[in-house]
Formats: structure tokens, C-alpha cells, sequence
């Protein structure tokens, strides 16, 4: 079984900065992808930045310049550095990871629980 765990979220002034992190356990044979979403009430899941397994990024272009992806892979780890934190940042913020368990065909994609992240003006 694989569980993804985020933590970090909470309540920030505009302005401010917050770190999230996301610990992967489990089984998991190769990892193609994590990255995090976010939803915020009444609109869609969007991705707000990946990681590829060669450690490629991205960023939406909503937080180009003010949040940053990265991982330790030691650590089972990938984390999203929020800076310049936004009242439209505001949303439950979700961590993904697309991996393949051993003796899996395909990869499948997994999803932590949320973490709320509110930025208040």
C-alpha cells in the first residue's frame, strides 16, 4: 500500500511563506512523477508544480517566480516552497506521486490527503 502525507499548511499573511512537505511509504518499485495541486472552493484541481523522476520541473505559470518544487530522495520527500503567498493561493493543497509498484503493469497515480494552505489579506 502506498500513503502519501503532506504537512505544512496553515494560516499566513500575504506576503508570507510557508513549506510544504510530502512523505511517499510504501512499496512503490519506480516514480515517474509527484507534484502538487490545489483546489480551491467551487473550481478545479490544477497542477501547481511537478517534478519529473530525471528532476525535471514545472511550474504553473500562476506561481511562476514565487513557488518552488524539490525533492529528497533520501528521504522520501518532495516538498513546495510557497513564497510571496497570495489571498488566491488560498486552497487545500495536494501532493501526487504516478509510480509503479513491483510486478505492476502501469503505473498508477496516488494522492494524499490535502492540506489546507490559507493566505489572508
Amino acid at each position: 500500500q502506498v500513503q502519501l502525507v503532506e504537512s505544512g499548511g496553515g494560516l499566513v499573511q500575504a506576503g508570507g511563506s510557508l513549506r510544504l512537505s510530502c512523505v511517499h511509504s510504501g512499496s512503490i518499485f519506480s516514480i515517474n512523477f509527484m507534484g502538487w495541486y490545489r483546489q480551491a472552493p467551487g473550481k478545479q484541481r490544477e497542477l501547481v508544480a511537478g517534478i519529473s523522476n530525471g528532476g525535471t520541473t514545472h511550474t504553473a505559470d500562476s506561481v511562476k517566480g514565487r513557488f518552488t518544487i524539490s525533492r529528497d530522495n533520501d528521504k522520501n520527500t518532495v516538498y513546495l516552497q510557497m513564497n510571496s503567498l497570495k489571498s488566491e493561493d488560498t486552497a487545500v493543497y495536494y501532493c501526487a506521486l504516478d509510480g509503479r509498484r513491483l510486478g505492476a503493469p502501469m503505473p498508477t497515480r496516488y494522492w494524499g490527503q490535502g492540506t489546507q494552505v490559507t493566505v489572508s489579506s
